[in-house]
């Protein structure tokens, strides 16, 4: 597992990235919410009400910032974040 802390104005995000068979699982968490890759259920976040990002086609912590918005929870589209948008924005916002 890496674990890496990204600073946001003065907070931070952790991202983590667990190696999984022939890919990873990767995960920025904030206080507000969190980004996620292919691997997790954007459904079941959903469900939860949770504040959910969805990035794909990445395989590192930093390919997931340096990202777009794939799709997100109506939560998240709630604080303003939407498709297509940088995940470097979004983390301003769930920090």
């Amino acid at each position: 597992m890496k674990y890496k802390k990204i600073k946001v104005g003065n907070r931070y995000i952790e991202g983590f990235l667990i190696k999984l068979s022939s890919k990873s699982l990767i995960l920025l968490r904030g206080s507000k919410g969190y980004v996620m890759c292919g691997y997790l259920n954007l459904k079941v976040a959903e469900k939860f009400k949770d504040i959910a990002i969805k990035v794909t086609g990445i395989s590192s912590i930093q390919q997931a910032v340096d990202a777009n918005v794939c799709s997100c929870t109506s939560s998240a589209r709630k604080l303003g974040i939407s498709k297509g948008q940088p995940v470097k924005e979004v983390l301003k916002i769930i920090a």
